[in-house]
């Protein structure tokens, strides 16, 4: 969930910068020249709306403002999106490392009474679809005849209203799931249990390095024994401690260390720390 934190923490610039490109007025006559009203009265009028004064445009505004906005709504939709397929996969039957919230009496399926779907994540992963084809749309409105039609006007009346109101609803919704989201950490360590310890390859394959064998040498002995562990599903730490040219260099104490799950959470603080989560 840090990695969350510190993606929505770039979303919500992202979101920021969006506004404000896009929060621009213009009264500057039929061809933008100011020709019949003050650039005075449009000062006035989009300070009380809350807006800036377009350095120059043209009958309309130029709608690269309005692409770059619907971009920035579509990139964040498919954040959420990010987490809600991983909260799928995560749902699982034979992962089930994290669930989807389930309330007494909720029905994940109309035939099959045992099922717990993971709906509102399913949901997400629709909507940010139909996001990103809106930011499609605000990316062909940016080219338009002579500046001067309004083609772009009919779509836009119902992107950006529409994708505003559809990502703040997903936004919403995903804080829902995590809030509410179940985590079974005993099913992490099962799931990490099943790979018979070939977690570790990485760290025994560089241990032998640090003891002066050639790293490609250790690369085929680590391998070697790997492959026998996929093969029979037998401890790959128990293949290695039978291995000659393993006890060669390590002893079981030694092994142990290099099996260690603690080893790859030593600098855990350090990167809860550049995302500012020390605390």
């Amino acid at each position: 969930l840090a990695l969350m934190y510190d993606e929505f923490g770039r979303a919500l610039e992202r979101l920021e910068r969006a506004r404000s490109v896009i929060s621009v007025g213009a009264l500057s006559g039929a061809v933008g020249t100011h020709a019949n009203i003050e650039p005075l009265v449009e000062e006035h009028v989009c300070e009380n709306l809350g807006l800036r004064p377009a350095n120059i445009s043209t009958q309309i505004l130029q709608r690269d403002r309005h692409a770059e906005y619907m971009s920035a709504l579509a990139v964040v939709a498919s954040s959420v999106e990010r987490w809600a397929l991983e909260f799928r996969h995560l749902h699982r039957t034979e992962v089930r490392e994290a669930e989807e919230p389930f309330a007494k009496g909720q029905k994940g399926s109309s035939a099959m009474p045992h099922k717990r779907n993971p709906i509102i994540c399913e949901r997400l992963c629709g909507l940010a679809r139909v996001i990103r084809g809106y930011a499609v749309t605000a990316l062909e409105n940016v080219a338009l005849w002579h500046e001067r039609d309004i083609s772009h006007s009919s779509s836009e009346r119902v992107i950006i209203p529409d994708g505003t109101v559809l990502l703040d609803y997903m936004l919403h919704k995903l804080l829902w799931l995590v809030d509410g989201l179940v985590v079974n950490p005993d099913r992490m360590l099962a799931n990490l249990e099943m790979s018979h310890g070939l977690i570790f390859s990485q760290q025994v394959m560089l241990a032998m390095a640090r003891k002066g064998l050639p790293r490609q040498d250790a690369y085929v002995i680590v391998q070697r024994n790997a492959m026998e562990s996929w093969n029979t599903g037998r401890s790959f730490k128990e293949l290695l401690m039978a291995d000659p040219e393993i006890q060669e260099h390590f002893s079981a104490d030694e092994l142990d260390q290099i099996f260690d799950l603690e080893f790859h959470f030593r600098a855990v603080d350090s990167i809860f720390q550049r995302v500012g989560l020390e605390d």
